[in-house]
């Protein structure tokens, strides 16, 4: 594995932390919570700028980011649910689509040994889904919370948005091949 792999392996630290730090969500463990989530966070955009730099792109690295990134996200919208901040369903839809997404990439048939890298509906996704994530999580009241609602449905419609985008063109070719 190359240094953007361990980076990309290394934000899986950040889940525990943040659960953990809810389980009492005090005022003072939701910041830590925010403080963890975005700082492994960051490291998405850290591992890829690595990757693209030291021309170290791999198909293990395109596979493992998205699935680690996908346990990053998951991890606080649960927290989120059980501390009664969002609806369960709309974290559901999101779990949906990125199982679909998942399943969809290991697929042989439609792959062909390569794996896609995320497009860019799928980078404004996880860039929306962070923040609305980080605003969710900080003990903030009034217009900041409307503003974490607004942004996670703008995150669920930006999650299958990006996802049919990637389904339809894989589609299309995994017909001609079978």
């Amino acid at each position: 594995m190359n240094l953007p792999t361990w980076i990309t392996v290394s934000r899986l630290l950040g889940v525990p932390i943040i659960l953990v730090a809810l389980l009492e969500p005090t005022d003072y463990r939701r910041w830590l919570s925010v403080v963890a989530f975005v700082i492994f966070a960051g490291t998405d955009w850290l591992d890829g700028y690595l990757a693209r730099k030291l021309n170290q792109v791999t198909d293990l690295g395109k596979f493992l980011d998205p699935l680690v990134d996908k346990l990053l996200v998951m991890a606080p919208l649960m927290a989120l649910v059980e501390m009664g901040e969002i609806p369960a369903w709309g974290v559901f839809l999101i779990l949906a689509r990125e199982l679909t997404i998942s399943g969809w990439r290991v697929n042989p048939t439609f792959q062909q040994g390569a794996v896609p890298g995320a497009g860019i509906w799928g980078k404004a996704k996880t860039v929306v889904q962070i923040v609305a994530i980080a605003i969710l999580l900080a003990p903030l009241s009034g217009i900041w919370q409307m503003l974490g609602i607004v942004l996670f449905w703008v995150a669920v419609a930006l999650t299958w948005i990006s996802g049919l985008l990637y389904l339809l063109p894989a589609q299309k070719q995994g017909a001609k091949t079978i």
